[in-house]
């Protein structure tokens, strides 16, 4: 259950900070500590969803992402990619 909330808060969170100018505002205007925030969440999440028997890809998606989100356009598409992933992996029942 727990992996399941933090599969929707990381991709709500993901999809947020996709969007082109809302996005960079709040990783620039907060010294790209939202991507240490995020790399966290999904370290956690993973483990937890690895406990728990669910897919681990949207997770890992997200530390990926939050590695390599400062390159201003590569950041973009990697957190709509990310978003997406742990949106459909949150609504399926598995």
């Amino acid at each position: 259950m727990a992996g399941r909330v933090l599969k929707w808060v990381a991709g709500g969170l993901e999809a947020l900070l996709g969007f082109p100018i809302l996005g960079a505002t709040i990783v620039l205007g907060f010294y790209w500590v939202p991507l240490l925030i995020m790399l966290a969440l999904h370290i956690v999440a993973l483990v937890i969803t690895t406990n728990e028997g669910r897919k681990k890809t949207g997770h890992i998606l997200g530390i990926v992402t939050s590695c390599i989100a400062w390159i201003p356009f590569v950041g973009m598409i990697m957190h709509i990619i990310t978003a997406t992933f742990l949106l459909i992996e949150a609504g399926r029942n598995e």
